[in-house]
């Protein structure tokens, strides 16, 4: 069976079962892993407006960074058993271009994290030719004392230097990373067991005009507890528009076996950020007979 026959076969054996549920999946609970609450959104839309935003949207939980840091503390503070902060290293957003070469990053990094309850480190930007930073060098061993997750936004060969540094450890890898092809993917994912993916920015790339491509789909399935979803308020009109990009994800969501869906929407990120009762089957997605 060559693989368009076989990638056929999968979703309509997927479509099949998902004619056995009553609700539909769009139902059900996301959690959002790349959001920002930055100084910029902070002046046009308060903490419980966003909150407001994240419940009409079903978004159970979701993981924020903020420029400065403190935003996205701000935000949990809201609602703290639904906001996981990441622990963002930029002080204002022209720091993304320096930040390598900031020596005293490293020592501000760790007194935050002695301070605040953290769940990660990120989002930084990366590339290949600063990936021996001494800086990044130890952001990775900071990342890997504390056990936070590092959410990149980088170059495949950055993900290779993490992986020298510090084997095992668990990374976010951004927007499917710089170059989001799903053979290269696959192949990083084989890799590194600890390597998650998340998919934010890129439904354009898995649904082009609202068709699902057969070859994120076999990723997907071949895969099913390594991608999480998320909307990237990288910018405030992000927040303005984010309702129409949940529903984007939540369509081609619903084409996938009903159980790899799950996963992608909400299990993955709950599992991986241990959200107590987070297995997949039992994440409140699951519908009913």
């Amino acid at each position: 069976m060559n693989k368009s026959i076989r990638v056929c076969c999968i979703k309509w054996i997927g479509c099949c079962l998902a004619t056995l549920f009553v609700f539909p999946l769009t139902a059900g609970p996301l959690f959002d892993a790349h959001l920002h609450y930055n100084a910029r959104d902070a002046e046009h839309f308060s903490p419980q407006q966003i909150i407001a935003i994240l419940d009409r949207n079903t978004v159970q939980h979701a993981l924020v960074t903020g420029i400065p840091a403190q935003h996205a503390i701000q935000l949990q503070q809201q609602a703290p058993a639904r906001i996981l902060p990441l622990l963002g290293v930029y002080r204002s957003p022209e720091d993304k271009e320096i930040w390598t070469q900031d020596a005293d990053l490293p020592s501000r990094i760790e007194a935050q994290l002695k301070q605040g309850d953290w769940r990660g480190i990120g989002e930084l930007h990366l590339f290949a030719r600063d990936r021996h930073s001494p800086v990044f060098t130890q952001i990775i061993e900071l990342a890997h004392h504390y056990r936070l997750p590092l959410m990149l936004h980088a170059d495949p060969a950055v993900i290779d230097t993490v992986y020298e540094q510090a084997p095992g450890h668990p990374v976010i890898w951004a927007h499917a990373g710089t170059f989001p092809y799903p053979d290269l993917i696959a192949d990083y994912l084989t890799r590194y067991p600890a390597l998650h993916v998340d998919l934010s920015v890129r439904d354009e790339r898995i649904a082009p005009d609202g068709i699902f491509r057969d070859d994120w789909y076999e990723l997907f399935v071949r895969y099913p507890d390594r991608f999480m979803v998320g909307v990237d308020t990288y910018s405030t009109s992000r927040w303005h528009t984010y309702d129409e990009t949940a529903a984007r994800i939540r369509q081609w969501l619903r084409e996938l076996p009903a159980d790899v869906a799950t996963r992608l929407a909400y299990g993955n990120a709950a599992a991986l950020f241990d959200i107590a009762g987070a297995r997949p089957a039992d994440n409140g997605m699951r519908t009913s007979q």
